[in-house]
């Protein structure tokens, strides 16, 4: 296939996908279930299955390793239930274990940078191009069309073109939302009180004004906008490409037609919303604990969330509030990231690669499967009020996150949001703009030291730097000396140089 066709397939991807989703892909608190997270309860139970092939006529259970809450009491009978369904289906189990919102980042990558066994394990473009170069996940390739046609089929093939790393296919992607919107969300109660004009909010100094009235009428302890180390302002920087590499400081602004990769952290935009955090923070808006908090709280006055119409009946339930009220900030907006926001990959050491894909064809093709997974135990956590194509949830405990899991083009809607939800998701892809830089993915195969020690630094200032703790003017020109020494100039004349080589 000639560079010119293969950049075709891969920008008109982008601008094709057909999806669904509950709440996207960049962000951990703020997505679909905000609600506090721990360890499962089996989540020491023999994470040995990952690496042992089964016996003959064993039913071998998989190990999965996803993101998500709290597990609560039904946890193991919910996935017993599951397990009870697809062993009898396609003779595959689950182990499904759950890295809380807040230990997530340290979690996966303890156990891909330890080889702990595992069959299955959520990631996104946050983590997923550096796994694939450090050897972690499988290549699908030609397995996924000879072992599950079923799903390779469903799929459309734009959106696996989407995934790929070095022409290979690494994971399953979720096929659901591909473009990015972002949404910000008021508990309505606090817009009756206050009158807040959600019409006139386009920017994040637009909320200075409201934010200050709730702060002043509801009394020193109240903080509206609650936010946790993990997650900071989330969509903070929505208008940069970042390449697919997963590090916020390196990027192209969306509508730069010159497609000039810069340090994000120096551009004045960015350096302007910084100063309103810090601001926040200081004044007592924005929660003192921030750059320390790991869970968000339960009904959080206001929220910033990638997510899609309908997004707020399941907020609704899962933080016990009466009514939110959230309205489009951003996008839609098609990057190369956002295609891989939502990915599942299988171990390179699987003994069980085919039954893991068979699983996941099964997650994505069996609304049966995909209901359980997505809402928990039936008649516990929900009911069934329209077959499988409407259910209410009566319970909010279930922890899993569902936009991590597979498809919602075969999930059932939940009372109270719109019917036609997904039919509105297809619209906003069908709307989307297109990043200037879409269809590139920075190859990092040779820049693995650069990747790393970049992230690093990054990590180690990121929780206060998003949460306003930290002064921006003092604080950004040293996070940037340190990322130069870093690398941070070699990631970035790769970029250039991998960019104008690509769109040559």
């Amino acid at each position: 296939m000639t560079k010119t066709k293969k950049k075709w397939l891969a920008l008109g991807a982008a601008t094709a996908l057909l999806t669904t989703a509950l709440a996207g892909c960049g962000d951990s608190n703020s997505k679909s279930e905000p609600s506090n997270s721990s360890t499962p309860s089996n989540a020491s139970t023999q994470s040995a299955e990952a690496s042992k092939p089964a016996a003959s006529g064993e039913v071998p259970t998989l190990v999965w390793w996803t993101i998500g809450g709290q597990v609560p009491a039904n946890f193991d009978k919910a996935i017993a239930a599951m397990n009870e369904y697809t062993a009898e289906k396609i003779g595959v189990k689950i182990d499904i274990k759950v890295a809380s919102w807040g230990d997530w980042d340290t979690k996966i990558n303890t156990i891909v940078n330890t080889g702990e066994p595992f069959d299955i394990m959520f990631t996104n473009n946050s983590k997923y191009s550096q796994q694939v170069n450090m050897g972690a996940f499988a290549d699908l390739t030609d397995l996924v069309q000879s072992e599950t046609p079923d799903l390779y089929n469903f799929i459309p093939q734009k959106v696996w073109d989407g995934t790929k790393i070095g022409g290979k296919i690494y994971s399953v992607p979720t096929y659901k939302d591909s473009s990015l919107t972002q949404y910000w969300v008021f508990d309505d109660k606090y817009i009756q009180k206050y009158g807040i004009d959600t019409a006139g909010i386009k920017t994040l100094k637009d909320l200075d004004k409201p934010l200050r009235d709730m702060k002043a009428g509801e009394g020193k302890s109240f903080y509206p906008m609650s936010l946790t180390q993990g997650d900071g302002f989330n969509g903070f920087f929505n208008g940069y490409d970042d390449m697919t590499l997963g590090l916020p400081p390196i990027g192209v602004k969306v509508d730069d037609a010159s497609r000039k990769a810069v340090s994000v952290l120096e551009q004045s935009d960015v350096m302007d919303n910084l100063k309103q955090l810090h601001q926040w923070y200081k004044d007592g808006i924005i929660n003192p604990d921030a750059p320390t908090k790991t869970e968000a709280e339960r009904n959080r006055p206001f929220f910033s969330a990638q997510a899609f119409p309908g997004a707020e009946a399941s907020w609704q339930i899962t933080s016990g509030v009466e009514k939110y009220t959230m309205f489009q900030i951003f996008g839609p907006i098609y990057t190369t990231s956002t295609i891989q926001g939502s990915l599942n990959a299988i171990s390179a050491n699987s003994k069980y690669k085919n039954e893991a894909l068979k699983y996941l064809q099964l997650v994505n093709t069996d609304p049966k499967l995909r209901n359980m997974l997505a809402f928990g135990e039936l008649g516990v956590d929900y009911s069934n009020v329209d077959g499988e194509k409407v259910i209410e949830r009566t319970s909010d405990t279930w922890p899993l996150a569902a936009y991590t899991q597979g498809t919602f083009f075969n999930l059932a809607v939940t009372k109270g949001a719109p019917v036609d939800q997904w039919d509105q998701v297809r619209k906003l892809n069908d709307q989307a703009t297109s990043s200037t830089n879409l269809g590139f993915a920075l190859d990092i195969s040779n820049l693995g030291t650069e990747v790393a020690n970049t992230k690093a630094v990054w990590d180690k200032y990121r929780y206060e730097l998003l949460t306003g703790a930290s002064d921006p003017e003092t604080m950004v020109p040293k996070i940037v000396a340190e990322l130069k020494a870093a690398g941070l100039d070699a990631l970035m004349k790769a970029a250039q140089e991998q960019i104008d080589a690509y769109f040559s």
